[in-house]
């Protein structure tokens, strides 16, 4: 995905995404409102769930954990090798060419192949891939990168200043050559291209959901300048943030992580 083997030594060598939901008030409220969201869509358990472009496993064990049958696939072998570890069953592969047979799954998860592949073509075939192996009336649920990210998190860092030019290109085009952040370039989205890539994909959306919403800022900013949790209670103000913002669909811009639901049409629909 994205520049390829690049993008796979940065995450065996420089950042640890087994441990990013974990060690900041930011990863535990990402976490936790992405898995509240999915808690309402997710159809029963058990059922199957595939989980293209899932990392170490953080999300496919919870669903686990709650009942449900979830086969990962990741192109970083260290991540499948430590997803297996937390019993999860996992493959080594591309989400642009999904090994499961049509109609494998119940519902399909994609958080990270949307941001990762920034050729829009490369996006459609994701896409493509994820309806084909899941069934007529699943549901396909796909984590994006929100437009705005940057600009508010170079503000709320200070560093709006030295960052002016990447931002701006973000804001304009959706990436930046020039942002250093990320071995290879990351793609951020507005919500209407969201919805369109999912609708051009054959999917019906549900819904559009900001993550973190205002919440998420907070967390970052506790994060930035090592505020006190005050014994849970800046995660739980971030938490209550996140959740009042996601009754305000004109605040969904304001998201850094955006949560898209589709809805696999019934044949003859």
């Amino acid at each position: 995905m994205g520049e390829g083997q690049d993008l796979i030594n940065h995450y065996v060598h420089n950042y640890d995404e087994a441990g990013r939901l974990e060690a900041t008030i930011r990863g535990r409220l990402e976490a936790a409102r992405l898995r509240e969201l999915l808690d309402r869509y997710l159809p029963s358990a058990p059922c199957r769930v595939a989980d293209i472009g899932g990392g170490p496993g953080a999300h496919a064990a919870w669903m686990r954990e709650r009942g449900y049958s979830v086969e990962l696939l990741d192109p970083v072998a260290h991540h499948v090798a430590q997803a297996r570890r937390a019993g999860v069953v996992g493959v080594v592969g591309d989400a642009r060419s999904l090994p499961w047979d049509e109609n494998s799954f119940d519902a399909a998860l994609l958080a990270g192949p949307l941001y990762h592949l920034t050729d829009s073509r490369e996006r459609r075939v994701a896409l493509a891939e994820a309806v084909r192996v899941t069934r007529p009336g699943g549901l396909v649920a796909v984590v994006a990168l929100g437009r705005h990210a940057n600009l508010f998190g170079a503000s709320i860092a200070g560093q709006l200043v030295q960052r002016r030019v990447i931002v701006e290109d973000i804001q304009l085009q959706g990436w930046s050559s020039r942002n250093d952040r990320w071995p290879a370039t990351t793609y951020y989205h507005t919500i209407d291209e969201l919805r369109d890539e999912l609708t051009g994909a054959g999917l019906q959306v549900l819904s559009v959901h900001g993550v973190g919403g205002p919440g998420g800022w907070l967390a970052v900013a506790a994060d930035r300048y090592d505020l006190d949790d005050m014994g849970g209670g800046m995660f739980d103000a971030a938490l209550l943030g996140a959740r009042m913002g996601d009754h305000c669909p004109e605040l969904i811009h304001a998201s850094a992580n955006l949560l898209a639901i589709g809805r696999v049409p019934q044949a003859g629909a």
